[in-house]
């Protein structure tokens, strides 16, 4: 389990206060291809873009689109430190799929490779979101974690490609609930419905519904595996079946979506942020033929059944109690626009 800063020696607290700031502008640009680009690759074919709907955005929520080439799609895992070569079995990184100029070049269409040369992996260099977004388009995970070959200790570096998450959801779903002090040891332990309610439940906690595709799955897998980790750990996931980018941290569960808004919904928030409307188009939203859209996240947190009990006792699962609710939403300013921060809009609950 990660270590809160307070408990962290001085190093420590360097190298976690490096690697939030990388995160950030990381995430920056995962928004970016995952959305937005995705957003206009379906104008360019001149095909219908699918907003999230609201419902789909609270908890429990089963429903899901098609899914569409169109939309960008991976998994990307960044972690604090570097991880621990024993969880290999589960979390797939070995030499064969290092980031090196012998295993790249095999890649099918990725443009970079004759350019290729070993620094071009590190957070340092200044193409690397070049070389990560070419990459993206691989199948499975990228892995962004702390290179423990170089002596420069908080260097961090994409590490491999074509990671596979293969850890099985039963023992996911045991992990989760032996923390939740749901089961003492075995996760059949009181029988076969109320394991299976339990692995429902650890897609619950991880915003999603138990019926959804691999990407999501393998991410939210992912994210409890490295929990064993004692530092912290980032895994972004965009999926087109739910048209969003999930980000899982030690904060929790955040969704972020693009929303369609109109010309009374842009007035009132340019009102209310006291800024001219054309201002605000050009600090929040991005053109589309006749209307314009935006970015917002949706912010979850946890409840008492999905937080370990204060007397630390075993307790019996309810299955109809929610383990997510909505904590904040909000509409996030264009990447370029670093002066500006986030402003609250609240969509998910309105009737509009």
């Amino acid at each position: 389990m990660w270590q809160y800063r307070e408990r962290l020696n001085y190093y420590e607290k360097l190298r976690r206060s490096l690697y939030e700031i990388l995160r950030d502008g990381l995430e920056l640009e995962l928004m970016k291809n995952s959305l937005v680009d995705s957003f206009y690759n379906y104008l360019k074919n001149n095909v219908e873009y699918s907003f999230v709907d609201k419902s789909e955005l609270r908890p429990k929520s089963k429903k899901m689109e098609k899914e569409s080439e169109l939309f960008n799609t991976f998994i990307v895992i960044f972690c604090e430190g570097a991880i621990n070569p024993e969880l290999k079995n589960y979390i797939r990184f070995f030499p064969e799929n290092k980031v090196i100029k012998q295993n790249v070049e095999y890649l099918a269409n990725f443009s970079l490779y004759k350019k290729f040369h070993q620094n071009l992996r590190y957070f340092d260099q200044p193409r690397l979101m070049d070389f990560i977004k070419n990459l993206l388009n691989v199948d499975y995970a990228l892995l962004i974690q702390q290179d423990p070959t170089v002596k420069k200790k908080n260097r961090y570096a994409l590490t491999h490609f074509h990671v596979k998450i293969d850890w099985p959801i039963a023992d996911a779903a045991e992990d989760l609930a032996k923390w939740l002090r749901y089961i003492q040891g075995n996760l059949y332990e009181e029988g076969d419905k109320e394991a299976r309610i339990l692995q429902n439940k650890l897609f619950e906690y991880y915003g999603c519904h138990h019926s959804v595709g691999g990407r999501r799955t393998a991410g939210l897998i992912a994210a409890q595996l490295l929990r064993k980790l004692d530092l912290i750990n980032t895994i972004f996931v965009s999926s087109s079946e739910s048209r969003s980018m999930f980000k899982y941290t030690e904060r929790g569960v955040s969704k972020f979506f693009l929303i369609q808004l109109t010309n009374n919904q842009i007035t009132a928030l340019a009102m209310k942020e006291g800024v001219e409307v054309e201002e605000f188009k050009a600090a929040y939203l991005y053109p589309a033929m006749d209307y314009y859209v935006g970015i917002s996240e949706a912010v979850y947190d946890y409840t008492q059944y999905s937080k370990p009990p204060e007397d630390g006792k075993i307790r019996k699962i309810k299955p109809a109690y929610n383990w997510l609710k909505l904590r904040d939403e909000f509409l996030h300013p264009k990447g370029d626009k670093i002066t500006l921060r986030p402003i609250n809009y609240n969509w998910v609950y309105t009737a509009e």
